[in-house]
C-alpha cells in the first residue's frame, strides 16, 4: 500500500504544494464592492501536511477546486479579506501518487468516516489587532484555527495554521486511515502511528485597483 495522507484544512484561500496546469480554482467576487483590493483569480492555493509514525514523517497535497465568495471592501488588504468564505470539494483532493491509488484510500477510510463531507468550508477572520484565522466546518462541526501570515510585495499573503482533528471530533477517521495504512505508518520502532495534527498552508494573491 503506498503511503497515504489525510488532510482537512482550509483555508480563505490559500497553500503551497506543487499544482498542475490543469488546477480549477473558481473564485467569485461580490460584484458590488467597493474594495481598494480584488482577488487574481486562479490564484488561490490551499494545501496540508499530514504525519505519519512516532519519528512524525510530513506527507502532504492539496486541493485543486476551492470556491471563494463575498471578497469584501475595505481601504487595506486585510479589511477586504475579512469575511471571506470558502468552500473545497474534497473530491478536488490531489497528492501527486504516480499510482493513482492514494487519492481513493484517502477519500475512502479518511473522509468517508466523517459527516457531511462533501465540501470543507469555513470564514476568513480578522480581529481588532490584525491577527487573522479561519472557523472551518468539517465533520458537521465549525472550530477556529489560528492563522500566521507573512506578506510578499504588498499583495502576496502567505498563511499557516495548524488543525487539531480532535476538535472536530474526527480521531476516528483517524483512526480509519491509520488502519488502512497500518503497515506504511509503521516506523522503526515497530509502532504505527498516524498523527491527529495536520499542518495547513494557503497562498492568495491580490491586485490593488
Amino acid at each position: 500500500m503506498k503511503k497515504i495522507h489525510y488532510l482537512v484544512i482550509t483555508l480563505v484561500s490559500l497553500t503551497c504544494f506543487n499544482c498542475s496546469n490543469s488546477r480549477n480554482t473558481e473564485e467569485t467576487q461580490d460584484q458590488e464592492n467597493t474594495s481598494n483590493y480584488e482577488l487574481v483569480r486562479d490564484s488561490t492555493k490551499v494545501g496540508f501536511v499530514a504525519y505519519k509514525t512516532t519519528d512524525k514523517v510530513p506527507v502532504g497535497g492539496e486541493f485543486t477546486n476551492i470556491n471563494i465568495s463575498n471578497f469584501g471592501s475595505g481601504d487595506t488588504a486585510f479589511e477586504a479579506m475579512n469575511g471571506t468564505e470558502f468552500s473545497i470539494p474534497v473530491s478536488s483532493l490531489f497528492t501527486n501518487d504516480p499510482t493513482g491509488t492514494r487519492d481513493p484510500k484517502i477519500l475512502e477510510f479518511f473522509f468517508d468516516a466523517l459527516e457531511n463531507t462533501e465540501l470543507i468550508s469555513g470564514v476568513f477572520k480578522v480581529d481588532a489587532n490584525q491577527q487573522c484565522s479561519i472557523d472551518v466546518t468539517l465533520n458537521g462541526q465549525t472550530e477556529n484555527i489560528p492563522l500566521e501570515y507573512s506578506v510578499v510585495d504588498d499583495t502576496k499573503f502567505v498563511f499557516d495554521g495548524v488543525m487539531e482533528l480532535a476538535n472536530w471530533d474526527a480521531l476516528d477517521a483517524v483512526a480509519s486511515i491509520n488502519k488502512a495504512c497500518e503497515a506504511l505508518h509503521t516506523g522503526s520502532d515497530g509502532i504505527s502511528k498516524t498523527w491527529s495534527e495536520v499542518a495547513v498552508h494557503a497562498e492568495v494573491l491580490l491586485a490593488k485597483k
